[in-house]
């Protein structure tokens, strides 16, 4: 038969007396795995907790650095730079500087992939709208600068060319 619990009773893992809350229960709040928490300690991320009865005790302001975390991750940030935003503040640096340096940077780099993906697009458009039988016969779709911006194929051989190839093609086959 199961226990039931009384009001006033906790189960493992809730806030103790003095508020600190098991690294099962800041995971459940976080949605996070308690691995995942103890990741972030290994790499200075969050600070490491007291512990009581060997178990880690965590602040729940801990929460606020999670929620931190997972905003910077979800930005694209990789753990270093999560790293260099959370931690070694000296006196008088403000939060919002060191994010603002941050995010600059990061949206930089995010220009270089979008501009790089753009051009991935568009050489791939190429290669489908190419209506060449051979590869050696689409000269521009091999030259991917070219291609990159003008949005429109490039290829020489119009489409209905590549069928009449292809026709011929077949037909000195079949008399072969």
């Amino acid at each position: 038969m199961a226990a039931t619990r009384t009001h006033g009773e906790r189960s493992a893992g809730e806030e103790g007396g003095d508020g600190a809350l098991s690294i099962g229960e800041v995971a459940r709040r976080a949605d996070l795995e308690p691995s995942a928490i103890r990741y972030y300690e290994s790499l200075g991320l969050i600070p490491e907790p007291p512990r009581a009865g060997g178990k880690r005790r965590y602040d729940p302001s801990i929460l606020e650095w999670l929620s931190l975390i997972a905003l910077a991750r979800e930005a694209g940030f990789t753990m270093a730079e999560v790293k260099e935003l959370v931690t070694d503040f000296t006196p008088g640096t403000r939060p919002a500087a060191r994010w603002k340096a941050l995010a600059e940077r990061k949206l930089a780099e995010i220009d270089g992939m979008v501009a790089r993906a753009e051009r991935m697009r568009a050489v791939l458009r190429v290669a489908l709208d190419c209506g060449c039988f051979r590869l050696e016969d689409c000269a521009p779709l091999l030259d991917a600068s070219n291609a990159a911006g003008r949005g429109a194929s490039p290829c020489a051989m119009p489409v209905a060319q590549v069928e009449e190839a292809r026709r011929r093609r077949s037909g000195a086959a079949s008399r072969a």
